[in-house]
């Protein structure tokens, strides 16, 4: 089966074809700058990338071009758009009503539609990719797959915070996690590649990148994950500041007159390591600063780490005990100097560094060394695969 992964953004769109048969991608790429001038970046596998500067006003235009390029004579893919046989589509916010993946459906997407406040960025433009692909190409089954869905087997423990309950039950005000996709397919690639049992098994992942995330998986099921009702909460990241007290905005609003829009700006966008370092939100660039005697830059480096190493912990402690902890995402899986940090935090899990094995980019790898006592690997995430089986399962009935 042929399967079109499409993820909508405002202003972008990221496709990916996949065989699912073979697990194969047979072209990927992206649009950009939709709704401004439109950029269509298209690479068939083999080939090298096609960059197309074409009109994209809507998302409508955005897919078509993809469509086009897909069925090109030339380079394209496909001879025929018949041979998508299913679409499946990254949804970021399924709230509490989307426990896993969907077929989409007109009532279906009526409840997407009711989660969009928790999600206002992102929703809308997901909905308006599955609304296009039903007009272009009608007929064809379309599955959403939530970022929320992997983490909604958390208790209430996990997810509750410490307001009046009404809040709950009236706003869904609720920890939901994000970055579910991921954590799902590499927690259950982990166990496989490291030989665990996935009913029997606890693992950490660390999804580290410019939004970064830790969950802890205890046989197969999310038990707590650092993000919360929006991305915002849990680790520093690349421009996101992560937990912390609350109070501070209020006190900081007053001192530069900020509105809540104005808040939520340096909240989001201005803060994490760009702030912190004042050099740059990524990491890369911050070694490097921090390499020349920055002390900002090896600050934010050292905040990160050791937020990252406080979860950890704390998880170890939920889980009582862990088995594997797994790097994954841009930092997760290049990021040698973090990976070294955290682990060395972990020797009294009784974990070793193995050096070598830890200067390996983008690879599957387990990190840690023979004798140690929890294993510690580095796992790729294909969020883009992931959607595929998903989409392939609830097509087939399976």
């Amino acid at each position: 089966m042929k399967v079109l992964v499409i993820n909508c953004g405002s202003s972008s769109l990221k496709y990916q074809l996949i065989d699912s048969d073979s697990e194969n991608v047979l072209a990927k790429g992206l649009c950009e700058r939709i709704g401004i001038d439109g950029r269509l970046v298209y690479q068939k596998a083999g080939l090298d990338k096609e960059i197309t500067e074409a009109p994209m006003p809507t998302h409508k235009e955005a897919i078509q071009l993809v469509l086009d390029a897909l069925t090109n004579e030339k380079t394209g893919a496909i001879k025929s758009l018949s041979e998508v046989e299913a679409i499946g589509h990254r949804v970021v916010h399924g709230g509490e009503k989307f426990a896993s993946s969907a077929i989409i459906t007109d009532d279906m997407l009526k409840a997407v539609e009711e989660c969009n406040e928790l999600a206002p960025l992102h929703n809308p433009a997901n909905l308006i990719g599955i609304n296009v692909c039903a007009e272009l190409m009608p007929g064809v089954p379309q599955v959403a797959v939530f970022d929320t869905a992997f983490h909604q087997t958390m208790p209430p423990r996990a997810y509750l915070y410490g307001l009046p309950i009404r809040y709950y039950r009236d706003y869904k005000v609720r920890r939901y996690g994000f970055h579910g996709t991921s954590h799902s397919y590499v927690s259950k690639r982990a166990a496989e590649f490291l030989g665990l049992d996935p009913e029997n098994s606890r693992i950490i992942v660390c999804h580290l990148g410019n939004g970064s995330s830790i969950s802890a998986v205890q046989n197969g099921k999310c038990i707590d994950t650092t993000m919360g009702l929006t991305p915002l909460e849990g680790v520093v990241m690349g421009t996101r500041s992560g937990s912390i007290d609350p109070a501070i905005m209020e006190y900081v609003a007053k001192k530069d007159n900020l509105d809540i829009a104005g808040v939520m700006n340096v909240l989001n966008k201005k803060s994490g390591l760009l702030g912190m370092s004042g050099v740059s939100s990524d990491m890369r660039d911050l070694e490097a600063a921090a390499a020349e005697d920055n002390k900002d830059a090896k600050n934010a480096f050292d905040v990160l780490t050791y937020d990252i190493i406080k979860y950890v912990g704390g998880y170890v402690a939920a889980m009582n005990g862990v088995d594997a902890v797994i790097f994954t995402a841009g930092i997760g899986e290049n990021d040698g100097k973090v990976r070294a940090a955290v682990v060395k935090n972990l020797a009294y899990l009784g974990v070793t560094l193995d050096e070598e094995a830890n200067k390996v980019r983008g690879e599957e790898v387990v990190i840690s060394t023979p004798d140690s006592k929890v294993k510690v690997a580095v796992i790729p995430t294909n969020e883009e695969l992931a959607i595929c089986r998903d989409t392939v399962a609830l097509v087939q009935g399976k």
